[in-house]
Parts: structure tokens; C-alpha cells; sequence
């Protein structure tokens, strides 16, 4: 076994306590009670299900520590200690349409010094539950998938790669800048996928099955365990502009270093014409 950090093992217990009602509400995916959020954006009982028993799980483990959630407020704890980043249901709609690809996603967030707001995310997991796979990061002690170290791919060049990416929809994201994108990148790659969980295309690219992925307009609860797991597994991981703030833009160009300098241009390229 690979040895880890006890949060770990907070997160993995959480995530298994949560998953047995998500599969059987999954398997029941045409009785669910759903309700609207916002144009296109549904939550469905199943999430706010596996939401509470997250939080449950997580208050238990760690008291004090607050709670930023995908469904619902926020929950203050210690500033001066981190907090836990919760999307219970990552692909939600895929979730709700009966497509199996969807995740949980948990990660730890640092007080900044004197609690003076947060910064760096220090663990994360990506916990599909119909296939138990367990992709989790630590910084500084690489990104893992159950036992398996993870490593981005080796693929040095766009005609052999594969891209992921998140297609704006309504309500949501700039289509007119993501067209633009597509138009720069498509031409150039093998190939374009889009399977509708942010967090499960990230812990793809950190385990080499993707050699990128962009996105925008998405939320912190979306990809802050995947930032973490593709640089602990040797990627790279910048905005749009090529910096380091993807956390704070919630926009991602995700690859290992030789394709992302190639990606980075083409997406550049892209926005300034």
C-alpha cells in the first residue's frame, strides 16, 4: 500500500460512504425528483444527498475546518485553519441523463498566513463511484490513482495528441471565444473530446489518458483537486494567458510541458484575432 496523509483517508471514507446512494440513485436516474437552478443547471436529490454526507463526514473528521460547497452557502469555520472544497456530483447532467461519467471531488484548501483569505490546495480526490476509481494528489507527493503512480503523457507533438474540453451551453460560458479556440486547435490535434465532468477530464490528463484540456468559466469546486493531480503528476496547469492563476480565473489550459508551450500559443493566437 501507498502510504498517505490521513486526509486521505478522510476523503476516500467520505467519498465510499457517499457513493452506494449515488449508484442506486443512478440505477433509478428516471424516478429522481429534479429541480431547475438556472438555465440548463440542474441539482437533483441525488447531490444534495451525497452533499450531506459529505459534509457530515468531513465536519466529523476535521471540526472547525469550513466548507466551500457546490450546492448551497458556504460554511465559515477557523480562518486560520483550511477548509474542505466539495463538488459532490461532478457531470451532473451527465448524472441525470444516465451517462456513466461523473465524479466526487474533494480537496484541501490553505489559510493564507493570519487567515488573511486562502491559497494553495494541498490535497485532492477525484472519486468516480460507479467504477471505484481513486485518483488523489498531494503536493509535493505526486498524483495516484488507488496504488498507481500517475504520470502525464510523454506525447511531444499536437498531431498525436488528444484534447478535452467543456463546451459552453445556455446560460453558461463564451461560445464565441471558445469557437475561436476550437478553430485554432482542431486542425492541429488528433482529436477533441467533451464528456462533461471537469474533474474527471483533469484526473485524465494527470493519468495520461488526455495530453490536454482547456476550459473556462467554470467554479473552484470544479477543478481544485484536478489543478493539483496533473502537477503532481509532472503537468503543467496556467490560465489562458499562460499564467499561473487558474484557481483564481477558474479558467484552464492543462498539459505536460511539451504541449503546453504548443497549446498555449494556438489558444493565444486564437483570442487575440
Amino acid at each position: 500500500m501507498v502510504a498517505h496523509s490521513g486526509l486521505i483517508t478522510v476523503m476516500q471514507r467520505a467519498a465510499r460512504k457517499a457513493a452506494p446512494r449515488i449508484r442506486r440513485d443512478f440505477g433509478e436516474v428516471e424516478q429522481l425528483q429534479v429541480s431547475r437552478k438556472g438555465p440548463a443547471d440542474f441539482v437533483s436529490n441525488a447531490d444534495r444527498q451525497a452533499q450531506r454526507t459529505l459534509v457530515e463526514e468531513l465536519q466529523h473528521a476535521r471540526p472547525g475546518w469550513g466548507l466551500y460547497l457546490e450546492e448551497g452557502e458556504a460554511i465559515e469555520g477557523d480562518p486560520t485553519k483550511p477548509r474542505w472544497i466539495v463538488d459532490p456530483i461532478d457531470g451532473t447532467s451527465n448524472f441525470l441523463h444516465g451517462i456513466p461519467h461523473f465524479a466526487i471531488s474533494i480537496a484541501v484548501q490553505e489559510p493564507k498566513p493570519g487567515g488573511n483569505g486562502w491559497g494553495e490546495i494541498s490535497q485532492g480526490l477525484i472519486y468516480q463511484p460507479l467504477t471505484d476509481e481513486s485518483f488523489w494528489a498531494e503536493k509535493g507527493r505526486g498524483a495516484w490513482l488507488q496504488d498507481r503512480r500517475l504520470r502525464v503523457s510523454s506525447r511531444r507533438y499536437l498531431d498525436d495528441a488528444l484534447i478535452a474540453t467543456g463546451v459552453p451551453y445556455k446560460g453558461h460560458g463564451h461560445l464565441d471565444r471558445f469557437q475561436k479556440i476550437l478553430a485554432a486547435l482542431a486542425p492541429e490535434v488528433a482529436g477533441i473530446r467533451r464528456f462533461g465532468s471537469a474533474a474527471l477530464d483533469l484526473a485524465w490528463v494527470a493519468a495520461g489518458r488526455y495530453d490536454g484540456f482547456w476550459e473556462e468559466d467554470l467554479q473552484l469546486w470544479d477543478i481544485a483537486a484536478g489543478v493539483l493531480m496533473v502537477r503532481e503528476a509532472g503537468g503543467f496547469v496556467t490560465d489562458f494567458r499562460g499564467a499561473d492563476r487558474a484557481l483564481e480565473s477558474c479558467q484552464v489550459l492543462a498539459a505536460n510541458d511539451q504541449l503546453h508551450s504548443k497549446l498555449h500559443k494556438l489558444v493565444a493566437g486564437a483570442l487575440r484575432g
